[in-house]
C-alpha cells in the first residue's frame, strides 16, 4: 500500500510539473511573438482535448494549442449540449455578487409582488435600453433596481441627472423610456451618477444596458422577456 500511495505522489508530482512547464511554453511563446497582447491572467485547459484557454484583461478569452503556435478568438461551441461554452466561461468570470451592488445609488420599482430581484445599468440615451424596457414592462412580480449609467455624451449626463432629481424618478424614467416625454429640468446632489459611472468602469460595464440578476449573472445587450423570465427563474442569490 505504502509503494502504492508513493507511485502515486510521483505521479501527481510529475504530472503538475508537466502542466507548470506547459504553461511556461504557452507563455513564452505568445508574449515573444504577440508583444501587443495584454498581459496572461490566466491558461488552463480547455474543454476541447489539445486546446488551451488564455484569459487576459479579467475575462477576456483566447484559445491556443500547446505550443502557443497558434491564436483563436472566438466561441468554442460544445456541439452535443448547444452550449456556447466561451459566453459561459466569461459570464461565470464577469459575474458581480448582487450583494456588492450600491442599490443606495439607483432607484427601485417594484412590479406585482416583487419577489424576484434583478439590476439595470441604462443610459437614457441608448436605443437598445428603450426595446430592453418595451419587454422589462411586461414582466411582474419583481423589484428592479435602475443604475442610471450615462456613457453616451453630455446630454445623457443631463437627462440622468434630470431623472434622479425628479420628485418621482420611477415616473421620470418610464415616461421618457416608454413614451418620449423628456424628463422636466432638475437640481440636486446627483454624485451618484459619478459613483455609478467609476462602479460600471471597475466592473467592466462597457456598454449598456447590462443587467445583473439575483446569482450574480451578468446579461449585456437587449434581452426580450421570455429570456428575462428564465433568467429570473433560474437566478438563486
Amino acid at each position: 500500500m505504502q509503494r502504492l500511495r508513493t507511485t502515486l505522489f510521483a505521479l501527481l508530482a510529475a504530472l503538475s510539473l508537466g502542466a507548470l512547464a506547459q504553461e511556461a511554453t504557452i507563455r513564452k511563446n505568445l508574449a515573444e511573438r504577440l508583444p501587443n497582447l495584454p498581459k496572461i491572467d490566466e491558461i488552463s485547459k480547455a474543454a476541447m482535448p489539445g486546446l488551451f484557454e488564455v484569459r487576459v484583461n479579467g475575462s477576456d478569452i483566447f484559445y491556443t494549442d500547446p505550443q502557443g503556435n497558434f491564436l483563436i478568438q472566438g466561441a468554442l461551441i460544445d456541439t452535443r449540449l448547444r452550449i456556447d461554452l466561451t459566453e459561459q466561461r466569461i459570464n461565470k468570470l464577469s459575474a458581480i455578487a448582487f450583494g456588492d451592488l450600491p442599490l443606495k445609488d439607483a432607484f427601485t420599482l417594484v412590479r406585482g409582488n416583487g419577489k424576484r430581484v434583478m439590476a439595470v445599468f441604462e443610459d437614457p440615451n441608448c436605443g437598445f435600453c428603450k426595446r430592453f424596457e418595451r419587454d422589462l414592462a411586461k414582466v411582474d412580480d419583481v423589484t428592479v433596481h435602475f443604475f442610471l449609467y450615462p456613457i453616451l455624451g453630455a446630454d445623457s449626463v443631463e437627462k440622468s441627472r434630470n431623472i434622479w432629481c425628479a420628485k418621482d424618478k420611477g415616473k421620470a424614467w418610464t415616461d421618457w423610456m416608454l413614451l418620449d416625454i423628456p424628463p422636466a429640468d432638475a437640481k440636486c446632489d446627483s454624485t451618484a451618477l459619478e459613483r455609478n459611472v467609476a462602479f460600471g468602469r471597475k466592473a467592466r460595464i462597457n456598454g449598456t444596458p447590462t443587467t445583473i440578476f439575483a446569482d450574480g449573472t451578468r446579461v449585456p445587450g437587449a434581452i426580450d422577456t421570455a429570456r428575462i423570465e428564465k433568467l429570473l427563474t433560474d437566478a438563486k442569490p
